[in-house]
């Protein structure tokens, strides 16, 4: 039986006698059904990942990106009980930068304080830290799009989260942790989430190499599904709510700030990248603000227990502009990070570390009457900003470093690599691995009365073109071209991107 009473004469909170000290310990039952309730609201911004990315697809490969969100609930929820919570949060730990295996299984993982709050019993703060653990590398694997295998990324998913997420968020806030004790500020994720995330998915983007036709016309088609786009947003945005309102870790004045900020930054947000947009083409672009609300959503998750309204203000402006202007990177730098998730998310958390050491106050982190923090700038706390910058660089070069290791040892071994064929490109992932689709093709093609002819392909496959991509089929030019590479190589082509010994209408 668990050492748990509630008290039945006032408030019926529950109440846990600790035997170590002989003291009684309350926690209030709004505090924990805020944090449930949070954890659920946080869930749902997985499938919203899911969507989002989705919608940004061609739709050839539209549902292996849903399936990658299903997925990657699945098999962290598995990691963080296995021993992903007790790398990141034992509190017995003495290492600052990864945990023990004090609560491997959650063995011992009940009633007692948290080490997040003493507000809220260790299971409760253990189910609602699984939903960020889950969400990140769901994030990061979104680099994995149009050319990944689905089956290794599986185990990458599992991999990643305990090489890299669990260490960082466990020197972000963990007690232990050498950023929680140098004093570096981050309330929901910044780094841990986002940064980490953010890195990774330009690690991923560099190992797999550009998609089959990359710089042509092939690759400059328009999201296949916008409606996707925004529903992914609604469910993102709704999940916020929880993100950050529930860090606070109670139903308190804090949660309800949080909530405030992180609405503003979003909606500044969304409005600033759309109106950066609408400069270039006079249209006012639905993509475009979903994707600065987002933006504005990944700046305010480290600062929104630590910033004021005002300044949430600037957040949303801020990413709005830097995250738009960040998604040129990709065309100075040669990569191919189809879905913008280094310039959004790795460059958007940097963005929210450095203001919030320039805007924390000591007052908004005391809202909920614990907290104390000699606050930022504003406060003329200077060095906060240096915590901050160290954190930002310490989280990015550890997870591309760290992310680049793990694709590599998976490249060697047997059955792990995640580079798909150049034939499963052309096809398109949801054929080639899933055998299932977004939608169903020959209603769509008797709907539109255009029908893919597969006279002139090999084996009878047509490599179907998704959403508004130019229509293209596999001709047998290129089976002649992969035969012969893997005759001379011994391996499936490796994505180097290089298009131009190809016939571009194959």
């Amino acid at each position: 039986m668990v050492n748990v009473t509630y008290d039945s004469c006032k408030s019926g909170d529950l109440q846990w006698f600790d035997p170590a000290t002989g003291d009684t310990v309350v926690y209030n039952l709004g505090d924990i059904a805020w944090v449930l309730a949070s954890t659920a609201l946080v869930w749902i911004m997985i499938p919203g990942v899911g969507f989002f990315y989705s919608g940004l697809l061609r739709r050839k490969n539209a549902l292996s990106m849903i399936w990658m969100c299903m997925m990657t609930v699945a098999v962290v929820s598995f990691q963080w009980f296995f021993w992903g919570f007790s790398l990141a949060f034992s509190d017995t730990a003495t290492n600052h930068y990864i945990g023990n295996l004090q609560y491997f299984g959650l063995k011992g993982v009940l009633q007692q304080q948290s080490v997040g709050s003493v507000r809220i019993p260790s299971l409760a703060f253990c189910v609602f830290q699984l939903m960020f653990a889950a969400i990140t590398p769901m994030l990061a694997i979104g680099a994995f799009a149009e050319r990944a295998r689905l089956g290794p990324i599986m185990v990458f998913v599992f991999v990643w989260s305990t090489l890299v997420y669990d260490p960082i968020a466990c020197w972000t806030w963990n007690s232990s942790g050498w950023s929680f004790i140098l004093g570096g500020l981050d309330f929901a994720g910044g780094t841990p989430v986002h940064i980490s995330s953010g890195t990774a998915a330009l690690a991923i983007s560099i190992y797999l190499g550009k998609r089959r036709g990359y710089g042509t016309e092939r690759l400059a088609y328009k999201p296949h599904n916008t409606s996707y786009v925004v529903l992914g947003t609604v469910f993102l945005w709704f999940g916020w709510f929880g993100f950050n309102g529930g860090s606070a870790l109670s139903a308190n004045l804090r949660a309800i700030q949080a909530c405030i900020v992180t609405n503003l930054a979003a909606s500044v947000g969304g409005l600033t990248w759309m109106l950066w947009d609408y400069r270039l083409e006079r249209k006012w672009s639905t993509v475009g603000f979903c994707s600065g609300a987002i933006a504005g959503l990944v700046a305010i998750t480290p600062g929104s227990g630590f910033v004021g309204s005002p300044a949430a203000v600037l957040f949303g402006v801020m990413a709005g502009t830097i995250c738009n202007f960040a998604t040129q990177l990709k065309f100075y730098f040669k990569y191919d990070d189809c879905l913008d998730i280094f310039a959004s998310h790795a460059i958007g958390g940097v963005v929210g570390n450095v203001l919030t050491g320039l805007f924390a106050q000591s007052s908004v982190a005391g809202f909920d009457a614990i907290t104390v923090i000699p606050g930022g700038w504003l406060d003329h706390h200077y060095v906060q900003l240096g915590y901050q910058l160290a954190d930002s660089v310490s989280g990015m070069s550890y997870s591309f470093v760290v992310t680049t290791i793990i694709l590599w040892v998976m490249h060697f071994i047997p059955g792990l690599r995640l580079r798909c064929t150049e034939e499963a490109e052309i096809i398109g992932i949801d054929d080639t691995e899933m055998g299932e689709f977004a939608y169903d093709y020959v209603g769509l093609d008797f709907a539109t009365g255009q029908f893919h002819d597969d006279t002139h392909s090999t084996n009878g496959l047509a490599a179907a073109a998704g959403g508004r991509e130019p229509k293209h089929e596999r001709h047998a030019d290129v089976d002649v071209a992969v035969r012969e590479r893997e005759g001379s190589t011994g391996s499936t082509v490796e994505g180097s991107g290089d298009e131009k010994t190809r016939d571009p209408a194959a």
